[in-house]
Order: structure tokens, then C-alpha cells, then sequence
């Protein structure tokens, strides 16, 4: 039995190794069990309500300021319009897109970020043309906005189901449809884990994300299977941090209440 537990712990080790990764810290496997020695966490200030931020947030957006966001060329300012606490997406100039992204670039983070999507559209207004838009992690993993509520009496709005709201876009549904009704706000709660690659590009440690929709999970720590694109395979291309984007689709899609935290590496399964 002894020899068979050696050969699984070696077993272990060489996945492991294989796939770029160890399984703890050296910093970790310093301490033993219930180490009095063991630094413990950062004390923050917890917010007082939902929705809004702790102590150690950066505001992305707070009703008023845009200094946080730039255009999608990093060119200027953004021309999105701003009333009554939230930035509207404006209509596009011909097929001139007007997304736009933070200034600061991120890794690992939790955002929150509330979003609304306007009522009495045409019925004829359907599929991906029915309030479309979509938050994007280092400009380039999307979970998708499109209003997608669903109830009696409720002219439905069917789409592909890898594209419909809180959809990682092209690659996972959501759990459940959490929507509300158009002309109501609505919220998403995220945590992002970067992903990781090896000096030759290769990808060692995919994304990771968890998706809160209007409070409820509908993605659990699911593995992002490369950049989301529409009708293309998801893959992997080497990159560094990069911003948050939000997406203009050519609807009136409205914002606020935007803030993000920072989050360390976990010392549990990171690149070596």
C-alpha cells in the first residue's frame, strides 16, 4: 500500500508540473496547521448596503465621473451620455462603434456593475437586436447584456442560449434566467480570475469566472475557454492585464453604480 501511495503522490506531482502549476505556495507550506506565526488578512470596511462598495473599491463610476473611462482607442474621453446618475450608450454613426473601457487595466477583480435596458421596444425587435450589449474582462471575456426576461404574458425573446443575458458569450448559459422585466435595473456580481501563460505564449491556467445576477449564481467558478467571439472557437492568444469594456451594440443601454476590487493571487494552484 505504501508503494502505491508513492506512486499516486508522484502521479500528483507530475500532473501538476505538466500543466505549469503548483499546488501551493512556498510562502504557504511555510506555515503548519493553526499557526499562531501566520499573517492574518487585511482588514477592510464591509458596505453598509447592497450593491454598494467596501472600503478598498476603486469607483469606476459613481453617477457624475468618467475620468475613470476612455474611449475603445484610448483616444479621448468618452461620448457616451451621462443624466440622472448612469452613461447611456449613444447611437452609433453609421458603423462607427462608440465602446468604451476603464483607463486602468485589471487581472483578478470583483466588479459590480448595474445595467437597464429600455422598455416598449418593437416586438419585431428581436434575437441579438433586442437591447444587446456586454461586459467584457481585459477587453476580451464577455458576459453578455440583452434583455432576456421571460414571463406569462410576456412576448419571449428567443435567442441562441450561449448569447442570451448573463451568457459567458459563446460558450456557457447561465444556470437560470434571472432577468427582469426591461425598464428595470439590474445587477451583476463577478469574480474574475486571470488566466496565466508560460513564457512560450501557451496558456498554463485558463480564466476562471462566478456570476451573480441580480443576486442570484448562474455561473459557479467556470472555466473560460479562451476569448469570446461571435461564431468563432474560443482560444487562447498570450496577454498581460488588460480593462474593463463595455460594449456598444447600437442600443440604449444604461450603466451605473460601477466599482471594482483588486484581488490578489490565490496561493493555491498558480503558475510556476
Amino acid at each position: 500500500m505504501e508503494g502505491k501511495s508513492i506512486v499516486m503522490k508522484f502521479a500528483v506531482c507530475l500532473l501538476a508540473v505538466a500543466l505549469g502549476l503548483t499546488i501551493t505556495s512556498s510562502a504557504e507550506n511555510s506555515y503548519t496547521v493553526h499557526d499562531v506565526n501566520r499573517p492574518n488578512p487585511l482588514v477592510i470596511t464591509a458596505p453598509k448596503g447592497f450593491g454598494q462598495p467596501p472600503s478598498d473599491a476603486i469607483i469606476l463610476f459613481d453617477g457624475k465621473d468618467t475620468s475613470q473611462w476612455q474611449n475603445e482607442k484610448g483616444s479621448g474621453p468618452v461620448k457616451w451620455k451621462i443624466k440622472n446618475g448612469y452613461m447611456e450608450v449613444v447611437k452609433k454613426a453609421g458603423d462607427i462603434r462608440t465602446d468604451i473601457r476603464t483607463v486602468k487595466e485589471f487581472g483578478n477583480c470583483q466588479l459590480h456593475i448595474e445595467w437597464w435596458v429600455p422598455p416598449g421596444l418593437d416586438p419585431k425587435i428581436t434575437d441579438q437586436k433586442r437591447s444587446n450589449s456586454g461586459v467584457f474582462f481585459m477587453g476580451r471575456y464577455e458576459v453578455q447584456v440583452l434583455d432576456s426576461y421571460t414571463a406569462d404574458n410576456y412576448k419571449d425573446n428567443k435567442t441562441y442560449a450561449d448569447g442570451q443575458a448573463a451568457a459567458i458569450y459563446g460558450q456557457y448559459p447561465p444556470l437560470v434566467n434571472a432577468c427582469r422585466r426591461s425598464g428595470q435595473w439590474q445587477s451583476y456580481d463577478i469574480s474574475f480570475l486571470r488566466p496565466l501563460f508560460d513564457d512560450k505564449g501557451m496558456c498554463v491556467r485558463p480564466a476562471r469566472i462566478t456570476v451573480l445576477h441580480n443576486g442570484v449564481v448562474v455561473h459557479n467558478n467556470v472555466e473560460i475557454k479562451g476569448t469570446t467571439e461571435h461564431k468563432k472557437k474560443a482560444q487562447y492568444s498570450p496577454h498581460d492585464k488588460g480593462p474593463i469594456r463595455l460594449q456598444d451594440h447600437g442600443n440604449p443601454i444604461r450603466f451605473r453604480n460601477i466599482w471594482i476590487r483588486e484581488l490578489p493571487e490565490q496561493p493555491y494552484l498558480i503558475a510556476d
